[in-house]
């Protein structure tokens, strides 16, 4: 599956490197390749934080311990949801 997934994004990578340079940034593995992602892994996951916080935090002044439990399972996961696509972007980068 791995394998496949990498063929299919190497290989849309080199289809793109023929493509016209008016297209709009970012929707092209070329605009990709000369753009360095802006926001650093910390920053994302400061600001993941940040949101997940407040939104606990307004679930515990009104006492709903069914929303915190339900804040915290999400938190939970897209904090690795975001570190997952952080590693991809990391490589992409590298590469």
């Amino acid at each position: 599956m791995m394998g496949a997934a990498r063929r299919y994004l190497l290989d849309s990578l080199d289809r793109g490197r023929d493509e016209p340079v008016d297209e709009p940034p970012r929707l092209t593995p070329r605009a990709i390749d000369q753009t360095r992602m802006s926001r650093s892994r910390d920053r994302i996951l400061a600001n993941l934080d940040e949101m997940y916080r407040e939104a606990f935090e307004r679930a515990k002044a009104s006492g709903d311990s069914a929303q915190m439990a339900t804040l915290d399972f999400a938190y939970r996961r897209e904090q690795l949801y975001f570190e997952i696509l952080l590693d991809v972007r990391d490589a992409l980068e590298r590469r």
